[in-house]
């Protein structure tokens, strides 16, 4: 960046301010979620450019208007001189510069165990395999946005908006700004989705802020389509160089993955957590007991950053794994179902742990009958006569194919959440939470949750979340944890209200609390139908400050309720596909997708399998259609839904669900293990092979997503 000009723009009547780099020196580069991390500091991204523009889509000025239109017009006055440089736009290509003394190989990770090299040379059979996961992202039905607004009466900074984690957005802000925490408040708005793109902070969500606090008035923006498709976070590009140490009878002794994760031009808030995540979950379900080792290469490239989708590391690493798994199969001529059998780990096994990471923990697998599950998914779709069928058609000039996918799910990060619950005088229940809703039903779990231990109609809880104001600490809504971390929580607390009301209870009616019960919102005697009964509301106003009853109880029907977690859970599942590819053109339509899963326990089955369905959906997108592809120049080519093309309801076949509650998890009072990811994880992985199967071409299908141009250069091949 050589220069900039502003002065056009400041000019325009109704434009309050334009800024530049220059005039916001003072605030820092957008820092990580999780607090300072020294050696990722340098490449985080500056809230507006300075003296390198590294993407297309980085905010390089901000203009301030009295009206959005006016603000628009303005913003096409400001202009610049560039020195355009020679882009990098490949993660496997060599590093080149970012700063003076520091390339783009931002981080080199590493996990493992046992003596890689002494496996492979012992082992009879080495299979190996170079693919590659495409760039895409969650598309929300509503972009981002935010409105900034400070209270100088109270030296109080708002952030209102997207927040699915508004307790670290609030620490996040207040350390950037060098603010109190007391003097920055997060306020999660409605959320039309979330994803892991929406939620975190940007460059956009601290220039609202600065500017209300320097303006002196609110501050709201709201993005576009096209800049959210240049501007918010990617994901998921990633190349596999993959290896297999294996026995004759298919057995995975090791595995070896060289990994070259593209993340764009700066490190945000995530840090490295994808490329992490990708190293320890790859081997899935599988045992591979002699050794193995992960080494990924983070870097930078001059594309949109890039940081988590829903089921991040998971759906690109199920995709490379499962492809692992085909191609020993064909290579050993072995049926791919037994070679999935031969490696998976058994019950007899759990808990299974592994001496790699996910999010900072162990992997540990809690409960769970991979092999049963497999089979129930197998006997559900009858796969004998399916195979049979699918045959016969191909004899009849079809492409049709059937694949398979097993995968391993985490959820429930910890280590803690808190709830604070409490009942007023008229009966009402607020559920006061930390964390967040961003479209999974979060209201509706923890209401039922609360109202089965309270024993009242759920109807009568009030759920609040993501208002940093109404308590003091909170995780959010990530990594699948609500249900299984906010929803013990919320439990722990509902009993504590529920003991408290019946020890006052018991002492008003004059009755042992252990015959006392809570039935429709009231305190009732066990077994005496139309006795004396006091309602929860009533109780609640006994325990008023100025109430004789209260003695030297705390006031108030109150409690808070901690929920701790030695680790995360694992649920798991099995995705399969029947597909049937167009050889003219090289489409692929999806005629039937089956989901097996096993959710320990489902609080509500009906929100469950929504969430399936739904992330069935994403990722039928990213193995089939979407992908940001970029020219020569470093050019985006996917700014529109006409070039970035999504799933609709004709290429999106009605998901059958074979949901059970086998295995609750022993790590948490209700059993439950996360449902968020799973729709997504296996697509990509289980119709890449049925595509194989339809082609007649094992192992063809080496690269996400698998668009027409590339299936019909395959098939082309094969002719």
């Amino acid at each position: 960046m050589v220069s900039i000009y502003t002065d056009a723009a400041r000019a325009v009547p109704g434009v309050v301010a334009v800024w530049t780099a220059e005039d916001i020196l003072d605030v820092p580069a957008v820092d990580f979620r999780e607090g300072p991390i020294e050696r990722l500091a340098p490449y985080r991204q500056p809230v507006l450019a300075r003296d390198k523009l590294r993407y297309v889509g980085e905010p390089v000025a901000a203009v301030f208007a009295e009206d959005p239109y006016i603000g628009e017009d303005a913003a096409d006055l400001v202009t610049m001189d560039v020195e355009e440089l020679p882009p990098l736009l490949s993660a496997e290509e060599d590093p080149g510069e970012f700063s003076f003394g520091r390339n783009t190989e931002a981080a080199v990770l590493r996990q493992g165990y046992g003596d890689v090299e002494a496996v492979f040379k012992s082992a009879p059979h080495v299979v190996e395999l170079k693919l590659t996961s495409g760039r895409h992202s969650g598309v929300p039905l509503e972009t981002r946005g935010a409105l900034g607004r400070y209270d100088a009466s109270r030296d109080v900074l708002e952030l209102h908006g997207a927040a699915k984690v508004p307790h670290r957005n609030k620490e996040l802000l207040s350390r950037m700004l060098k603010r109190p925490p007391s003097s920055v408040q997060v306020y999660e708005s409605h959320v039309g989705g979330g994803f892991g793109i929406r939620g975190e902070i940007y460059p956009e969500d601290v220039l609202v802020c600065v500017a209300a606090m320097r303006l002196d008035r609110p501050v709201k923006w709201i993005e576009d389509r096209r800049e959210h498709l240049i501007a918010a976070n990617h994901s998921r590009h990633q190349h596999h160089h993959i290896k297999a140490a294996v026995t004759d009878d298919g057995e995975i002794l090791a595995i070896d993955d060289v990994i070259h994760h593209d993340n764009g031009a700066y490190v945000r808030t995530h840090a490295t957590r994808v490329a992490m995540m990708t190293c320890g979950v790859l081997p899935g379900p599988y045992r591979v007991p002699g050794a193995y080792r992960a080494v990924c290469h983070f870097r930078l490239t001059n594309k949109t950053p890039a940081a988590t989708y829903r089921a991040p590391g998971r759906f690109e690493t199920t995709f490379v794994r499962e492809r692992l798994i085909d191609a020993i199969a064909n290579q050993l001529r072995l049926d791919p179902i037994y070679v999935r059998r031969r490696n998976a780990v058994t019950v007899n096994e759990m808990p299974f742990k592994r001496p790699l990471e996910a999010l900072g923990e162990e992997i540990h697998f809690d409960s769970g009958d991979y092999h049963a599950l497999l089979d129930r998914t197998l006997a559900y779709v009858e796969w004998k006569k399916l195979n049979a069928e699918l045959a016969a058609r191909r004899e009849k000039g079809e492409m049709v194919g059937v694949g398979i996918a097993m995968f391993v799910e985490k959820a429930g990060l910890g280590p803690a959440d808190g709830v604070r619950i409490q009942v007023d005088t008229s009966g009402e229940i607020e559920v006061i939470t930390g964390g967040a809703s961003i479209g999974q039903g979060f209201e509706t779990v923890m209401a039922q949750v609360a109202a089965e231990m309270l024993g009242t109609d759920y109807r009568k809880m009030r759920v609040i979340h993501g208002q940093t104001d109404r308590i003091e600490h909170g995780i959010g809504a990530h990594a699948s944890r609500a249900t299984v971390m906010t929803a013990s929580a919320t439990r722990v607390a509902a009993l504590k209200v529920r003991e408290k009301a019946l020890s006052v209870a018991s002492e008003m009616l004059q009755s042992p609390a252990d015959t006392l019960d809570i039935v429709d919102g009231a305190v009732v005697v066990k077994g005496r139908k139309g006795g004396p009964s006091m309602t929860l509301g009533e109780i609640a106003a006994a325990l008023g400050p100025t109430s004789k009853v209260r003695g030297d109880r705390e006031p108030g029907l109150s409690a808070d309720g901690w929920f701790y977690a030695e680790h995360q859970v694992y649920p798991y599942g099995n995705h399969l596909a029947v597909v049937k590819v167009d050889a003219e053109t090289g489409g692929v339509k999806v005629e039937r997708y089956v989901i097996g899963y096993d959710v320990g326990r489902a609080l509500n089955p009906a929100l469950v399998k929504g969430q399936i369905s739904g992330g069935f959906a994403q990722g039928l997108g990213g193995a089939l259609m979407e992908e940001f592809t970029y020219n020569e120049r470093g050019d985006p080519l996917a700014t529109t839904f006409a070039d970035y093309l999504l799933p609709t309801v004709k290429e999106t076949p009605e998901v059958e669900i074979v949901l059970t509650e086998d295995y609750p998890s022993p790590l948490n009072p209700l059993g439950i293990k996360g449902a968020g990811e799973s729709g997504v994880n296996g697509v990509g992985a289980a119709i890449a092979a049925a595509i194989d199967d339809a082609i007649g071409i094992p192992g063809a299908v080496t690269e996400l997503p698998v668009t027409p141009q590339r299936l019909k250069a395959i098939i082309d091949g094969k002719e």
